[in-house]
């Protein structure tokens, strides 16, 4: 489990092919590496993968075909949000998401929050009809593993307010219109969902 606050920008580094999937090596930036083992789950843009090697600062996952057909932004190059696997007892800052992403999003608008001379930044995604049902104002979303609260529902579009040190600390600062996000939505609603089905 993960919280969505998000504890280092890393870099992907290298990508390579296998049999069913990729493997990936993160430059893992300030993400502290003491207490991190071959086996422990981290979150990468969202993504819970299993670190497979640990070779200070970098760390390597192997990504099944899976993930990677259901997921963006694990490619060469790219910037990642990393976050540790949660402890019970660390203090739950964002909300409780598991690392499994339901889909693809894309940003629809990325600018200032207001006419005024503020920092923030409104964010607008657009996601599948199918996942647009468990989207709901004020309630919990995560873009590329990172906790947000929305603003506005219309449709199968969702609005989140930025504040600059969410901009500075994670990689949605980089986003622009067009670009691609992974979104998780809130567990609550998905069991919800389930279990108004089996009434």
């Amino acid at each position: 489990m993960f919280t969505g606050i998000v504890e280092a920008v890393g870099r992907i580094v290298s990508r390579e092919r296998g049999r069913d999937g990729v493997r990936i090596a993160v430059e893992a930036g300030k993400l502290e590496l003491f207490d991190v083992a071959v086996g422990d789950s981290i979150a990468v843009s969202g993504c819970c993968l299993t670190v497979v090697q640990i070779a200070p600062p970098l760390l390597r996952f192997d990504v099944s075909g899976e993930t990677v057909a259901r997921t963006t932004g694990l490619r060469l190059n790219a910037a990642v949000n990393l976050e540790r696997a949660l402890r019970f007892s660390d203090r739950l800052g964002g909300h409780l998401m598991s690392g499994h992403v339901d889909g693809v999003g894309t940003v629809t608008a990325f600018a200032a929050a207001d006419a005024g001379a503020s920092a923030h930044r409104r964010l607008d995604v657009d996601v599948p009809h199918t996942l647009a049902r468990y989207v709901a104002v004020k309630g919990s979303v995560a873009i590329d593993g990172v906790s947000l609260t929305t603003n506005g529902v219309a449709g199968t579009r969702f609005t989140v307010n930025l504040i600059p040190h969410t901009l500075a600390v994670t990689t949605l600062g980089t986003l622009g219109p067009g670009d691609t996000v992974n979104i998780e939505v809130d567990l609550i609603a998905r069991y919800l969902e389930r279990l108004r089905e089996a009434r």
